[in-house]
C-alpha cells in the first residue's frame, strides 16, 4: 500500500474528493488515504484554513490529491493553493489539455501541455497595500531612482523572475516533453515590454533550449500566443510560461477542450507533488451532488502516472473517456442542454466510471 494525502477542501471539494477516491480505489491502485482538511470549513473550527497537520501529512507522504479550496477575492486569507506550492517548493504546475469525445467544444483533437512556473512572478506574494507606510516609502524610493513615476495612491505587486527559477522550469518542460515523446517546447513571455523580467525569462529559455537541441524550441509573445491558440492550436505542443501567464493560458487551453470540467492539474517539485483540478470550489453547489468530478478524477490519473502506476492510470482514464463519450451517466454540464432531466449527480457519475473500470 502507498500512503497518499487526500485534502478534501471546501465547497464542492468533499463530494468530488470522495467520488475520485472511489474511482481510484476501483482500479486496484492499493492506496492508503490520509484524509486531511483545508479551506473555509476547517477555518471556522480552528482559526486557520491550512492546519499544520495537513501540511505535515503532505510532507510525510510526498504526494497528495487536493480537492478545490475557496480563495476569497480581494480580501481575506491568501490562496491556500499558492501557499502550498510555495511552502513545498512545488515549482512546476503541469496542466494537460486534451480533447475527449463527447465534450462540447468548437475544437477537436486538442492535445496541449501547459507547464507553468509556480513560485515567482506576480504570484510570489510580494505586495504592498495602498496607503501603508512601507508602501509610501517604496513609492518614494522608486520615484527617486526611476524616470518612471508611481502615483502616490497605488498598491504595488513586485514581479520577481530569477535565473534559477527560470532555468529549472524550462528544463522541466523539456524533460517532460522528452518523457512523453513530444516534439516542441514554446516559451511564452512579454519580453518586448518587460525587458528585465520577461527579457530574463526569454534569455534563460534560449540558453536551456541550446542544451536540449533534440527537441524543437520557439518563443511567442503572450498576447500573440492567445491568438495563435485560438486560430491554429494544432501547431503547439508543450508551452512553458511564467506564473501569471501560465494561469491565464491554461484556462484558455481548457476552453479549447470544453472547459474546466475536464481540466486536470499537478504541482510538482523535487520533494513532492500535489494534484488538483484547475477549477475552483463552486460553493453555491456545495452538498448538492450536482457537479462534474471528471477534472479531479483526471488529476488522479496524473497522480497515478506520477507514482508509476501506469496500468491503473490507463484503466481510469479510459473509463472516464468512455462514460463521457457515451453521454448517458454524466452531470448536467456535460449534457447537450444544462436542464436535461437525464443528468446524473456527482456520485452517480463516479458509479458509472467505476462500472466501466470493472468491465
Amino acid at each position: 500500500m502507498t500512503d497518499v494525502t487526500l485534502v478534501t477542501g471546501d465547497g464542492i471539494g468533499p463530494e468530488i474528493a470522495e467520488a475520485t477516491r472511489r474511482c481510484i480505489d476501483a482500479t486496484g491502485a492499493e492506496i492508503n488515504w490520509l484524509i486531511k482538511e483545508a479551506g473555509t470549513d476547517v477555518m471556522e473550527r480552528t482559526g486557520t484554513p491550512l492546519p499544520d497537520e495537513t501540511v505535515e501529512a503532505i510532507k510525510k507522504t510526498g504526494i497528495a490529491l487536493k480537492a478545490p479550496i475557496t480563495t476569497p477575492v480581494g480580501t481575506g486569507f491568501r490562496s491556500i493553493n499558492v501557499h502550498l506550492r510555495q511552502t513545498l517548493d512545488l515549482y512546476a504546475c503541469l496542466r494537460p489539455c486534451k480533447s475527449y469525445e463527447g465534450v462540447r467544444s468548437r475544437y477537436t483533437d486538442i492535445d496541449l501541455v501547459v507547464v507553468r512556473e509556480n513560485t515567482e512572478d506576480c504570484y510570489a506574494g510580494v505586495e504592498f497595500q495602498r496607503g501603508k507606510d512601507d508602501t509610501d516609502e517604496l513609492i518614494s524610493w522608486v520615484n527617486k531612482h526611476s524616470e518612471k513615476k508611481v502615483r502616490e495612491n497605488s498598491g504595488i505587486t513586485i514581479k520577481p523572475i530569477s535565473v534559477e527559477g527560470s532555468e529549472r522550469i524550462v528544463q522541466f518542460a523539456f524533460d517532460h516533453a522528452r518523457k512523453l515523446g513530444r516534439k516542441k517546447v514554446t516559451s511564452v513571455h512579454k519580453a518586448n515590454i518587460m525587458k528585465f523580467t520577461d527579457g530574463l525569462w526569454l534569455e534563460v529559455s534560449r540558453e536551456v533550449a541550446k542544451k536540449n537541441s533534440d527537441i524543437e524550441f520557439e518563443d511567442r509573445i503572450v498576447d500573440n500566443m492567445c491568438m495563435q491558440l485560438i486560430q491554429k492550436p494544432e501547431l503547439y505542443d508543450v508551452l512553458v510560461l511564467p506564473n501569471l501567464y501560465g494561469d491565464i493560458i491554461s484556462d484558455l487551453c481548457a476552453g479549447l477542450v470544453g472547459g474546466l470540467g475536464v481540466a486536470p492539474g499537478g504541482n510538482i517539485g523535487e520533494k513532492g507533488a500535489v494534484f488538483e483540478a484547475t477549477h475552483g470550489s463552486a460553493p453555491k453547489y456545495k452538498g448538492q451532488n450536482k457537479v462534474n468530478p471528471a477534472a479531479l478524477i483526471l488529476s488522479g490519473v496524473m497522480m497515478l502516472r506520477h507514482m508509476g502506476k501506469m496500468a491503473e492510470a490507463d484503466k481510469l482514464e479510459n473509463a472516464v473517456a468512455a462514460v463521457i463519450a457515451e453521454g448517458k451517466s454524466v452531470t448536467y454540464d456535460m449534457k447537450p442542454h444544462r436542464d436535461d432531466p437525464t443528468a446524473v449527480g456527482t456520485s452517480q457519475m463516479a458509479d458509472a466510471i467505476i462500472e466501466k473500470i470493472k468491465n
